[in-house]
């Protein structure tokens, strides 16, 4: 089988305008794929971005805007699309939830669930909008959502429930094993600490009423939709044309040894264990990898439109620039740990851009073009090992590491200039100095290379100047910002 890789970010509620956080989601999908892109081909990778319109969140959020239902989720959806273009993001497909192919195969998912996995009982629970989830009084002992912090609705209706106790053991034996591999560490820990609570039956329908008539209908029943987690979980395989066995479907998830997910850390539960119950139960294979980042805070704080913090990638976008909003937060989050936004931390990363790699690649060509009209040849750069380094670390989705692994070439190719000083070098021995610069030169192409997933477009901007018989010195990489 040859070596594949499909990779999903969770796709978010349409309810408001896309945010930072998201948008950092979105930037570690890319650069996940764009790396192994270059390991396994292009034509060997799949990355899809897309929208969870069916909720009932998104139903109140359009009557607070008075707008008809369909209309806001299509012109929300269309401001998650343009995250494309902004974030310089390669995903290959954009799934809405609203779309056929996508409610067939959430029914087809339905249908193909085993028959005695599925039933129908009467329910009395806590619900949060926000989370789209039931509670237990023991979770909530004060009525109250833990995410969201705002009080719990007392639903009572009979719904569908799907039978996720009888998957408990066969769900924490793939997790323990890591057949479903969890990282970081912590996170697997946390998903192995909730199932070993004992796994309850989870409510995966409700009333057409309570939906407000929103959402995909449950197969053989008009009178009930689908829970939206049931229908949104579905999407990672929608959008291969699981509705109709297409070949993307066979190629990628059929018979692929890599199906992960990016998610937030406030939806493990559902990834890790609702999802992984309801693809056993269809006879499907769970997925093989998640990775859980932490959540993003502005100066300090939690992100809240009632504090009015929240910010629009494009904010950050035009302030900086594209490929130092990637790097951003790449460089600057922990390692599936929460991270924060901040103009300081934003002024300072972009600091290191400009003058750890873009003063390297101007001042190199520049020496290269005064002194030898930039033909200065080839040396080695050996690397093997670093390579295997920046694999294990995007394997394990730890983009903050891979940076660092880069960055130690950046500081020892601006360390090699302080100390050859080829630019001085060059009056008393030529061929050495021509040697230096020769070196220094395939050092950056290497860092290019690299960064290549993390900075796209300046990555191809260096090495348009470093490719070729002559090093070529341009504009400045990261041109000094006003203000």
């Amino acid at each position: 089988m040859p070596e594949r890789y499909y990779v999903n970010n969770a796709i978010p509620y349409v309810n408001a305008s896309p945010h930072v956080g998201f948008a950092l989601e979105t930037v570690e999908t890319d650069a996940a794929a764009r790396y192994w892109r270059t390991r396994y081909g292009a034509d060997n990778v799949r990355a899809v971005l897309g929208t969870d319109e069916n909720s009932l969140k998104n139903v109140r959020a359009a009557e607070k805007a008075d707008e008809p239902i369909d209309q806001y989720v299509e012109r929300l959806a269309d401001e998650f699309r343009a995250l494309g273009p902004l974030l310089n993001l390669s995903f290959d497909d954009f799934i809405r939830t609203r779309e056929d192919r996508h409610i067939r195969g959430a029914q087809k998912l339905w249908l193909a669930c085993d028959p005695d996995d599925i039933y129908k009982k009467m329910y009395r629970g806590l619900y949060c909008v926000g989370c789209e989830q039931f509670y237990t009084e023991a979770e909530c002992p004060d009525g109250m959502c833990p995410e969201h912090k705002t009080k719990l609705e007392l639903i009572e209706e009979e719904n569908y429930f799907f039978r996720l106790s009888k998957y408990q053991k066969q769900i924490e034996r793939l997790i323990e094993s890591d057949e479903v591999r969890i990282y970081p560490q912590s996170r697997k820990n946390e998903a192995l600490g909730f199932i070993r609570q004992g796994l309850e039956d989870f409510s995966i329908s409700r009333s057409q009423e309570r939906a407000q008539h929103w959402g995909v209908e449950v197969p053989n029943d008009p009178s009930q939709v689908m829970y939206v987690w049931f229908d949104a979980l579905s999407n990672y395989i929608s959008a291969l044309g699981y509705a109709d066995d297409a070949e993307l479907f066979k190629k990628f998830w059929l018979e692929n040894d890599r199906r992960a997910n990016v998610i937030g850390k406030g939806i493990l539960r559902f990834h890790a264990v609702y999802w992984v119950g309801m693809l056993l139960s269809a006879k499907l294979p769970p997925p093989t990898e998640i990775f859980v980042h932490g959540y993003v805070t502005i100066e300090g704080a939690k992100m809240s439109k009632s504090i009015g913090n929240v910010i629009h990638p494009k904010t950050l976008v035009d302030d900086y620039g594209v490929d130092a909003v990637r790097y951003f937060f790449l460089r600057e989050m922990s390692y599936g740990a929460d991270g924060d936004v901040s103009k300081v931390r934003l002024e300072e990363r972009f600091a290191e851009l400009a003058n750890g790699l873009g003063n390297l690649v101007g001042r190199v060509a520049a020496m290269a073009v005064k002194s030898f009209e930039g033909a200065v040849g080839d040396a080695p750069f050996e690397h093997v090992d670093l390579d295997a380094l920046l694999e294990e670390s995007m394997r394990e989705y730890n983009f903050k590491q891979y940076i660092e692994h880069v960055w130690t070439v950046v500081d020892s190719a601006n360390h090699k200039i302080d100390v050859e000083a080829p630019f001085r070098l060059v009056k008393t021995d030529p061929a050495g100095a021509k040697k230096s610069l020769a070196e220094l030169a395939s050092m950056i192409r290497w860092i290019a290379t690299s960064l290549a997933p993390i900075i796209p477009a300046t990555s191809e901007e260096i090495l348009k100047r470093y490719t070729g018989e002559r090093l070529i010195h341009g504009e400045p990489l990261f041109p000094k910002r006003e203000g």
